[in-house]
């Protein structure tokens, strides 16, 4: 375990002296400030808590925002390192594969999960300071919106993981990366959606499309805090889907855990019976 977290702690270093944790940390800052001033203004004539309204919105930057962020810091970490030579270096320390890829995994996760927790609670922090007192409920939704904002991270680093220990060089994984972001988070909804206009409810039953949400972890992270949250489902117009789904809170989290893991114990297989 020592071995891992000393590539964990390189990780981190790498992404200080690359300002990728400061970077990360202002854009959701600046971007959580806004919506949460921008959005929480209307949530008193709605009857609404304002954290839950910024808790609506955050779910929906994160979406965008947050896989993208993670594939950016992930889609080279293994054939980068490889290309560089820095490889060849690491692994003559007395490192397993595994323990290579899974501390660069812990290092890349843990620039995400600081970034998000500083910028996201930088907007509550400032709701909570210039608002009326907020109710425990929301700064539960709230901080369980955070957790999954980690693993919906987490997921998208893992895909980023095994995407660079498939491909031979580093332009080959941004463009991968690119096109599994364009996927996961744009086409894969659109397509979704086409085919329920298309099905007219005939053959697709509310089982199917459990699990075709189920196959999208973007999907699981916005039920999870769109629909799974009672103060939070009225709010974002999803309460009927969540009456039709039988995915519960702690299915989706399960998927969003099992979205991190298969594709990090995938990576770390392919990178074992690679060649240097």
């Amino acid at each position: 375990m020592r071995g891992v977290l000393l590539v964990a702690g390189k990780e981190i270093r790498e992404g200080m002296r690359n300002r990728w944790v400061l970077a990360a940390t202002l854009l959701l800052a600046a971007l959580a400030l806004t919506l949460t001033f921008l959005g929480a203004a209307p949530a008193g004539r709605v009857g609404a808590s304002a954290l839950d309204v910024v808790v609506v919105s955050l779910s929906s930057l994160s979406v965008f925002l947050l896989p993208l962020i993670a594939l950016l810091i992930s889609h080279d970490a293994i054939v980068g390192e490889m290309e560089r030579g820095t490889m060849l270096l690491l692994l003559s320390y007395p490192l397993a594969r595994w323990q290579v890829v899974l501390g660069k995994f812990l290092g890349h996760l843990a620039i995400l999960a600081v970034a998000t927790i500083l910028g996201y609670g930088a907007a509550a922090l400032a709701l909570a300071l210039t608002g009326p007192a907020i109710a425990p409920a929301s700064w539960q939704a709230f901080a369980l919106m955070i957790g999954s904002s980690v693993l919906l991270g987490a997921a998208f680093v893992a895909l980023g993981y095994l995407v660079s220990a498939l491909v031979r060089d580093r332009g080959t994984a941004a463009g991968i990366a690119v096109g599994l972001w364009l996927l996961m988070v744009l086409i894969w909804d659109m397509a979704l959606l086409g085919l329920l206009v298309a099905d007219q409810g005939e053959s697709v039953t509310a089982g199917m499309l459990d699990l075709l949400l189920l196959l999208n972890p973007t999907d699981a992270y916005r039920l999870f805090n769109l629909a799974g949250l009672a103060d939070v489902r009225m709010l974002s117009g999803m309460a009927a889907l969540a009456g039709n789904s039988a995915l519960s809170a702690p299915v989706l989290l399960a998927a969003l855990v099992g979205w991190a893991l298969v594709p990090l114990l995938a990576a770390a297989a392919v990178f074992a019976r690679r060649e240097l």
